[in-house]
């Protein structure tokens, strides 16, 4: 399925058709993996050609920032709540429409769930790049935070699709 990025990817073919995306995958995700800032993960066909790739590393949200009916379930003793980020997720043009989005998705959200166990995270937190990207997410039942870009699946969701 996907696979941790590495020097066998080519990632100079690669174009999502949003420039800050692909450059990211190009210039940025290599440095990012060597300084443990955050993990790239990618879908290839025939092991070097890149279909689409996420990123996944620890975050935090304020308390203060969850809608006030979960703050309320809480402890107040949390400034801070653990989360993980799906930081970028992007498909390249040639495949876009097949629903590698989708696939990509699920097995970020199935990693995290994975990773929940071993490693407190209350959520996953993305931030939609524009409103399509904010489409996508809220398709899969993310959440909007308030006062903010920022969208959330709450880890217990996670607990339900794949416990």
């Amino acid at each position: 399925m996907t696979e941790l990025l590495d020097k066998k990817h080519h990632r100079e073919d690669f174009d999502c058709g949003k420039e800050l995306l692909t450059n990211y995958l190009k210039t940025q995700a290599g440095q990012d993996i060597k300084r443990k800032l955050s993990v790239c993960f990618v879908l290839s066909e025939n092991e070097t050609s890149i279909q689409g790739y996420y990123t996944l590393s620890n975050n935090s949200i304020p308390l203060s920032s969850f809608p006030e009916h979960i703050q309320k379930k809480l402890p107040k003793s949390y400034n801070v709540i653990p989360t993980t980020l799906l930081g970028r997720l992007a498909i390249d043009k040639k495949y876009q429409g097949q629903g590698l989005g989708k696939i990509l998705l699920i097995d970020a959200l199935k990693r995290c769930f994975e990773i929940s166990q071993e490693i407190g995270s209350f959520a996953v937190v993305v931030d939609p790049i524009d409103k399509e990207a904010e489409k996508f997410y809220e398709k899969y039942d993310f959440i909007r935070l308030p006062d903010s870009k920022k969208m959330f699946l709450a880890t217990k969701t996670l607990q339900e699709l794949f416990g």
